[in-house]
This record gives structure tokens, sequence and C-alpha cells, in this order.
């Protein structure tokens, strides 16, 4: 799994439809191995970007979960210091 593609589900405030298109973007970069596609391909590059976008809304959109949306901050915090110890 691309390393640069977060969870987006159970997060108060929500993730926004940008931070949706963010993730898809580098799912589809990642599947077709560029970052940006020649123009001959930018149309179906962008389609790819836009239909997976509108899938991840729809997933995020329907699922449940009984657990309490967890804290961008705290999240990130976490994120940091495991990093720093990794790379430490």
């Amino acid at each position: 799994m691309c390393r640069n593609i977060k969870t987006l589900f159970n997060f108060d405030p929500p993730a926004t439809n940008d931070e949706v298109h963010d993730a898809a973007l580098q799912f589809v970069r990642k599947l077709s191995g560029t970052t940006r596609p020649s123009k001959h391909n930018q149309h179906a590059f962008d389609h790819a970007v836009k239909a997976i976008a509108a899938s991840a809304r729809e997933l995020l959109d329907s699922l449940e979960t009984s657990q309490h949306p967890r804290n961008r901050e705290e999240v990130a915090a976490k994120a940091k210091a495991k990093s720093a110890l990794r790379f430490a």
C-alpha cells in the first residue's frame, strides 16, 4: 500500500472531499506508475481519479462504527513520534 494514502474513516471532523480526492490521486499515481500522465493519457488518468474519489466518498459515507471519532491532532502526533523513532 502506498504510504502517502492515509486512513480517512472515523475522524472528527470527517474527511473532506479534497482529502478523498488526494487519496484517489495517490492511488491512481501508484497504479499507473506515473505522477504526470502524457497528454494522450490525461483524460483516462483524470477519469480514474474522479471515479475512485466518488467510490471512496461513497464508502466513507456508508461505513458505520461504534467507536468514538479519532482526533486528527492526536493521530498526527502519534505518527510523528513513530517516525522520529524509526528514523532516529
